[in-house]
């Protein structure tokens, strides 16, 4: 029997997804599953995507340019235009998600064998990105204990070698929900001149700022035109997790090129869903995002309030995206998730969670952390919380109830 590709062993399973058949098997037996597990938002959709998509009269759904559509590339344009990004037609393209932007990022930037620096706990995705492209993730610890802070750019400078070829960073971060400021990103702009490296720059939760200091993207750092990549989707701000629909937006002509023969390869993006896209970016009301805002705010707080009061639960500063990463005074973060789904249940119901290990390349961290989505509405969210309290009262492997402080 031939064997499997070493790019394939390297691709882990993700933490997000690979419960799913215990989660199934807990349904199966009428247990209600709270999926606080994966960023799958419940805030609906704007109206003027389905006004569109309703639109269509076309009987054939056909290919589109593989670059995207004209119409929503400009409507992509003025939208960034309106948060003080300006951006060309012909500096931004249409992905299948975000996911495939930051793919193409990797291929059409890093060799095989090349380096990539990346915080951690970092998106997991991003590692089996990295291994699908060939290169390696080079990880940077971030700690709970200082609220996840991004390192200092000394710190970074240690992890260069020759093989570096470019920083990753998602602001607001997913799964930390920390939110990186002006001065930490010029100090990896300087660091990214002296090193000729690029950085690409994950910037999806982007209206998910809960600071009141305006996040500046990566596009906006002065002198850094030909050394970055900004990676955006409508997945998460219009509620649009399955259309897949996201952008690829750089500067540097020559990087800008190479990923669209990429997009060649895969022909086009989503055909129906791009026509409904242009339409929510054109026409959607600001009043959309910042109701959205307060409300995902009101779930951060309620999710803060209710874990702290836990004892042995660790829950630091949580500043944007809608995820927090936390403690548990548990012996193992796997077992434990897999145990809420497979033998736990409080009135019928149990929880979902994403077991932290599969967040950090560094082996041995992470193995006392969830990362937890706060994706239901309070009401849900807060039984969704009392029934992990009921979880971590009686599981077996529970461990010391002394939580540590965090460094404000």
């Amino acid at each position: 029997m031939p064997n499997i590709s070493r790019r394939a062993e390297a691709t882990p399973e993700s933490p997000i997804r690979r419960l799913a058949p215990y989660a199934d098997a807990a349904k199966a037996r009428g247990t209600q599953v709270y999926h606080l597990n994966i960023g799958q938002p419940d805030v609906e959709a704007p109206k003027e995507f389905w006004d569109s998509i309703k639109g269509i009269k076309d009987p054939i759904v056909a290919y589109t340019n593989s670059a995207g559509n004209i119409g929503l590339r400009q409507a992509a344009v003025e939208h960034y235009k309106e948060k003080g990004i300006d951006i060309t037609v012909d500096q931004i393209f249409v992905t299948t998600a975000g996911s495939e932007a930051i793919i193409f990022a990797m291929l059409a930037c890093l060799n095989e064998g090349d380096e990539v620096i990346v915080p951690e706990p970092m998106y997991a995705n991003y590692i089996g990105f990295a291994a699908i492209a060939g290169i390696k993730c080079v990880p940077i610890t971030t700690k709970i204990e200082d609220n996840y802070a991004l390192p200092s750019v000394a710190e970074f400078a240690k992890r260069i070698t020759p093989k570096t070829k470019a920083i990753l960073i998602c602001n607001p971060n997913n799964p930390t929900g920390t939110v990186y400021g002006r001065g930490q990103l010029e100090g990896l702009r300087e660091l990214a001149l002296k090193h000729d490296l690029f950085i690409f720059a994950d910037e999806v939760y982007h209206e998910f700022n809960y600071t009141g200091v305006p996040v500046p993207s990566v596009l906006n750092l002065q002198g850094l035109e030909s050394n970055v990549v900004a990676i955006d989707s409508v997945s998460k701000k219009f509620s649009l997790c399955g259309a897949r629909v996201g952008f690829f937006m750089c500067r540097n002509p020559e990087v800008f090129h190479s990923a669209v023969k990429f997009a060649q390869a895969r022909l086009s993006p989503p055909a129906i869903e791009q026509v409904g896209v242009e339409a929510a970016l054109r026409h959607t009301p600001r009043a959309y995002f910042e109701s959205m805002k307060s409300e995902y705010m009101d779930r951060r707080d309620l999710l803060v309030r209710k874990l702290r009061q836990l004892n042995g639960v660790v829950v630091p500063e949580v500043n944007g995206a809608f995820y927090a990463m936390v403690r548990l005074p548990i012996d193992d973060c796997d077992r434990f998730c897999k145990w809420l789904l497979e033998e736990f249940s409080f009135e019928g119901k149990t929880v979902m969670l994403a077991p932290g290990t599969g967040f950090y390349e560094t082996d041995g961290l992470g193995k006392d952390e969830v990362r937890i989505a706060y994706v239901y509405r309070c009401e849900e969210l807060a039984k969704a919380l009392d029934v992990l309290a009921q979880g971590l009262s009686v599981y077996p492997g529970r461990t010391c109830e002394q939580a540590l402080p965090l460094h404000n």
